[in-house]
């Protein structure tokens, strides 16, 4: 009779051959069908009002009318936007986003599955995916998208005050951010006391106007406005001297980054070979 080690040695090489059989077939019906592709996504922000981008870029393909891209958003039934056979079918959208996005179509073919999303919302927030068919195989990738507002600031001289001042004032925000302010001169130095900040909700109730006033200023001295959320940085930069007024204002989107993604059956094939491993070193 066979020993009880002998049952569980035979039983492993029968699992690691039935898995084995199950990787040949998979990857066999890969090989005479369609592979993985690769497909990236960029991680990006929308300013709310305005049209954004949701980046997506796969292997390109001549053969337009085989591709088909996809776009799905987590928690919605129905499409995001459907592009297949060289045009648009969005007979299937949501109608969340009816009459509000669009592709490159006449860079598809070159690979670009980017969308654009007109009149960006606060709801419009979550995560995509960007999913592509061609006749080089599918692939797919996850996108996180963002929604608020954000705004380059305007630096002025603010001469109607008792002593000279300066102003920083951006029109939309959202949400609130934290403004500070910095010198050239005396870096390090805490603004707090000297400066008065102020948020002023706009009419559509979601975004605010930001003002913000440094007093007892010095020429000859660079200051910095910055104002910064978990969406995007913007600084503007004011010089005043004797004889002139420097500005310089820059916005910067934080926290972007890519995404990469294959197809489900790579996956899948990676995922047996890990058991099959686990089980041959129990």
């Amino acid at each position: 009779m066979a020993s009880s080690g002998q049952i569980i040695f035979w039983s492993i090489i029968n699992i690691t051959i039935i898995l084995a059989g199950a990787i040949v077939f998979i990857i066999g019906f890969g090989i005479s069908g369609r592979h993985f592709i690769t497909v990236t996504t960029l991680t990006s922000a929308g300013n709310i009002g305005e049209d954004g981008i949701l980046s997506c870029t796969f292997e390109p393909d001549i053969k337009l009318n085989g591709i088909v891209i996809q776009w799905l958003k987590e928690g919605i039934m129905g499409l995001v936007h459907e592009f297949k056979e060289g045009k648009d079918d969005l007979s299937e959208q949501h109608e969340m986003f009816r009459g509000r996005t669009a592709v490159f179509a006449d860079q598809v073919i070159v690979g670009n599955a980017s969308l654009r999303l007109k009149n960006v919302q606060l709801t419009d927030a979550g995560t995509y995916k960007c999913y592509i068919s061609t006749s080089k195989g599918k692939g797919n990738a996850n996108l996180e998208y963002k929604t608020g507002a954000f705004s380059v600031p305007e630096m002025n001289v603010d001469y109607n005050a008792s002593s000279e001042s300066l102003r920083c004032e951006a029109p939309r925000w959202f949400p609130q951010p934290t403004v500070a302010w910095a010198s050239q001169v005396d870096q390090g130095a805490n603004f707090s006391e000297v400066s008065n900040t102020s948020f002023e909700l706009n009419s559509e109730n979601v975004t605010m106007k930001v003002v913000s006033v440094l007093y007892n200023v010095t020429i000859n001295n660079t200051y910095s406005c910055m104002i910064e959320n978990n969406i995007a940085k913007a600084t503007g930069d004011i010089k005043v001297t004797d004889s002139e007024i420097k500005r310089r204002s820059q916005l910067q989107l934080l926290n972007s980054g890519a995404s990469l993604g294959v197809s489900s059956v790579f996956a899948i094939s990676w995922a047996f070979l890990s058991l099959s491993t686990y089980l041959m070193l129990k």
